[in-house]
């Protein structure tokens, strides 16, 4: 039998294999609450919470918040949100801040065992010590402090004693290491911010490479999931773990998602919201994870996706038009199919004898338990304006003067005239139908080549319609350092329809499920809906329109 285990499964495997840990797998999320996820971290979040329920294990979710400066609890109410919609549940909820009293102790101990020490040197004169990939650095002056100068020094910075700034405390390591990350890392800077959770405690934080292996060790992970910009973090987390003598963790790397046609930079991404240049983290063209559930992606699409795509060793760029695959594979035996016009013009059925009659539909022909529904036919429709042509050539099979279509679920029509405005534009046309071209129940004979949807404009609901696209016009709108991302913006990635006419079944429509508007689309309402206006968002087209742009 073929071997479908990726590289990290294969780790696991191994380990278990030889007894580590008891054959106990823990894995862990660990996302810093300073912006809200992107579809990368869906990667990630699919990965490790995959895992522990493939190993039967359990992942924590740890939020990484040693910097107060840029961390809010809007931020972790926001992720915790979008696990949860993803479909995880985490086993424990944790913050590196729960630590900060260990981690402290954890740099005492490094002190007294000549393993750290304070230095009173600039971030300039640190960088230009520091040396370059090909020139090694040289030690600092303070390098040379006794464990008790610097113990009595590092206490006093937790103290408030010194400036922001005016030390840092620096492992020691080895400042001539080919490896930068090893020439004396900065463990710990002061900081005088009020931090989310510990408040005013503390005026001396640490950072990530510190706080994340302890963190790890704390908590007994077993393996530790991180992409592939953390491998030349590892010996350093495995320095850390190895100096006390701690529990240690097992870092792996792997290569994270890239999306054509999107930027996966938080800092970004929060430029795009701080400039207006979207309506907030969880507009629907913004590669997030609330973004993508409000613009109506089912969450079981983008695990779909996460596993199709798999777990590679080397990074490569994914075409988002693939997503769109999973989006329109997993909304195609979702989303119930009703009818909306988009950009209405109006048929009168001349010979139409009842005011009005209730039609029977399907909610969706991919899932025999969805049912049926009625819709309301009168003598006053409303169909799509592109559905008709005046002058049509030859092989125009929709609705044209003496020329038949069928209504879905209803009857053929046939048109006979037309009404033009004084402009000479058409407002109105004038149609027969016939009687017995009754959908299901036909015995007219009459053969048609084209089927159109419509609207009772007796009973439409009038809605706004928001049509997205993709935010960016370039496939690597971050590639040239040169340009700034931003000119790369699509001008057409959001228009707005005003009044849009949909049957009265989506009266009751519910945020975030989908519909599919025969022959328009998958939409889904949005948030901003209230009773009395519904607004719509396109979630995905039917067919990947961009794949015909690349083609031409």
């Amino acid at each position: 039998m073929e071997n479908h285990n990726n590289f990290i499964e294969e780790i696991i495997i191994e380990d278990q294999a030889m007894g580590k840990h008891d054959g106990r797998v823990q894995t862990r999320f660990p996302p810093e609450p300073n912006g809200f996820l992107h579809l990368g971290h869906s990667k990630s979040i699919c990965l490790n919470f995959g895992l522990a329920e493939r190993f039967e294990g359990k992942t924590n979710l740890r939020f990484d918040d040693t910097n107060p400066v840029t961390e809010d609890t809007i931020y972790v109410d926001s992720i915790k949100e979008d696990i949860a919609w993803l479909g995880y549940t985490w086993d424990k909820e944790l913050y590196a801040s729960d630590y900060f009293d260990q981690l402290y102790e954890y740099a005492v101990n490094l002190i007294q065992s000549g393993n750290a020490y304070v230095d009173d040197s600039t971030s300039e004169e640190i960088a230009q010590m520091k040396g370059t990939p090909t020139v090694p650095g040289v030690d600092s002056p303070y390098k040379s402090r006794t464990p008790a100068e610097n113990l009595q020094l590092f206490e006093e910075m937790r103290a408030g004693k010194w400036p922001e700034g005016s030390k840092v405390l620096r492992a020691n390591v080895d400042m001539k290491s080919p490896n930068m990350l090893l020439r004396d890392p900065i463990i710990y800077r002061i900081k005088f911010a009020h931090h989310h959770r510990t408040g005013d405690k503390w005026c001396i934080y640490p950072l990530y490479d510190f706080a994340h292996g302890y963190s790890d060790s704390i908590e007994h992970i077993t393996h530790s999931i991180c992409t592939l910009e953390f491998e030349n973090h590892r010996p350093l987390y495995d320095w850390f773990l190895e100096t006390l003598d701690v529990f240690r963790s097992r870092q792996i790397e792997f290569a994270r998602l890239n999306l054509n046609y999107t930027v996966m930079s938080k800092r970004k991404l929060l430029q795009l919201v701080n400039e207006g240049l979207v309506s907030g983290w969880d507009d629907p063209r913004m590669p997030t994870i609330s973004g993508a559930r409000r613009r109506g992606y089912p969450a079981a699409s983008i695990r779909n996706f996460a596993k199709h795509i798999g777990i590679a060793k080397r990074e490569n760029v994914i075409e988002l038009s693939l997503l769109e695959f999973f989006v329109r594979e997993e909304l195609n035996k979702i989303a119930t199919r009703v009818m909306a016009v988009l950009d209405p013009i109006k048929v009168i059925i001349t010979n139409y004898p009842n005011q009005e009659e209730w039609l029977e539909a399907e909610n969706n022909p991919e899932d025999s338990e969805a049912g049926t529904r009625m819709i309301p036919f009168s003598s006053t429709l409303f169909i799509e304006r592109e559905d008709f042509m005046e002058d049509a050539p030859k092989k125009y099979f929709r609705l044209t003067l003496g020329q038949k279509v069928r209504l879905k679920h209803a009857y053929i029509i046939q048109c006979d005239n037309v009404v033009k405005n004084e402009a000479g534009e058409i407002v109105e046309l004038h149609c027969t139908y016939f009687p017995e071209s009754k959908s299901g129940q036909d015995t007219s004979g009459i053969e048609v080549k084209s089927t159109i949807h419509w609207v009772s404009a007796n009973h439409a609901i009038d809605a706004q319609c928001r049509l997205y696209d993709r935010l960016f016009t370039a496939e690597d709108p971050d590639g040239n350092k040169e340009v700034d991302f931003k000119t790369y913006i699509n001008p057409e990635s959001l228009t707005v329809l005003e009044s849009i006419k949909i049957e009265p079944s989506l009266q009751n429509a519910q945020v975030g499920q989908g519909y599919q508007f025969l022959r328009k689309g998958y939409f889904c309402l949005d948030k901003d809906s209230t009773g009395v206006s519904l607004i719509f968002n396109r979630t995905v087209t039917l067919k990947d329109t961009w794949a015909k742009l690349k083609s031409q």
